[in-house]
């Protein structure tokens, strides 16, 4: 039988604790679904080589296990939750293949750089980039938001994804493809994620430029805009109202579980997907995006 789509994930209300940011999936309930036991490959990246930050949890781990199960060898970038990420080692590691987990800040040029240098070293090279580390904080005021959490805001989101890719693309060949995750938001707004919300909007505008820019060496460029997914992101971010009906907004009236997103990122990073680029992928639950 087909899967429901409205029952095939968990629906609010949500009782989780709330935490501090960036979060960690052990405290949360329900826990998230990676895919572990659901997710099935076929060999569609096999031999490949990715580079996935904020990989620890969330949309990342999914992603990481679902390249695994399909060939390809995992550098798992974080940013500090050491046990999170060590469960995404496990999981990689598990299906045969290497995973290198490396701590660090990446609104820092050189780290991001250095992230690039030991993917090419210790994994042979980088045929998979995704930006997917974000960081985000809700206020219902403008001038709630300090200065000092834009910036953070930008260089965790956008300027990372920059310095990564600028980094990347010396190394890639032709057939490489970079994945960055943007969000509904990019094309809707939520008036209490402003910062987060403009980085998201000009990550897809990124996106853009760099597919033309990059088309000539063969590069592939997209992204996926996620809707509500049910992420260590959220009850370390929102209120706890919000984390309670979180999901409830959209058509399937549930949030997104990471299981749900990875295969978009599979299918961008393989073969089967040689003549998509610039584009935006939504998983939003039901959400309509340009």
């Amino acid at each position: 039988m087909p899967l429901d789509p409205r029952t095939a994930g968990p629906r609010p209300p949500f009782d989780t604790p709330a935490q501090e940011p960036p979060g960690s999936e052990e405290a949360m309930n329900p826990r998230p679904d990676y895919g572990e036991s659901s997710y099935v490959g076929s060999g569609k990246l096999q031999g490949r080589r990715a580079l996935i930050t904020g990989a620890d949890s969330g949309i990342g781990r999914a992603v990481a296990l679902a390249y695994a199960r399909e060939g390809a060898d995992v550098l798992i970038s974080y940013l500090s939750e050491d046990d999170d990420a060590r469960k995404t080692v496990e999981l990689v590691t598990r299906e045969g293949r290497r995973a290198l987990a490396v701590r660090g800040d990446i609104q820092d040029e050189a780290h991001c750089n250095a992230l690039v240098d030991r993917a090419v070293r210790e994994l042979g090279g980088i045929d998979i980039l995704v930006n997917n580390a974000a960081f985000q904080m809700a206020h219902d005021r403008i001038e709630d938001i300090s200065a000092e959490e834009f910036d953070r805001t930008f260089r965790t989101n956008v300027y990372a994804a920059f310095f990564l890719s600028k980094a990347a693309v010396r190394h890639m060949p032709p057939g490489s493809s970079i994945i960055t995750t943007v969000s509904v938001n990019a094309d809707k707004p939520n008036a209490s994620l402003v910062a987060y919300a403009s980085t998201k909007g000009a990550l897809q505008n990124l996106t853009g430029g760099l597919s033309q820019q990059l088309a000539e060496r063969g590069i592939r460029v997209n992204c996926i805009a996620p809707g509500p997914v049910w992420t260590p992101l959220i009850p370390s971010t929102m209120d706890a109202g919000t984390v309670k009906e979180f999901g409830s907004q959209v058509p399937l009236k549930r949030p997104g579980q990471p299981a749900e997103v990875a295969p978009a990122y599979v299918w961008l990073a393989s073969d089967q997907a040689s003549y998509i680029s610039g584009a935006t992928i939504a998983v939003t639950g039901g959400v309509p995006i340009l």
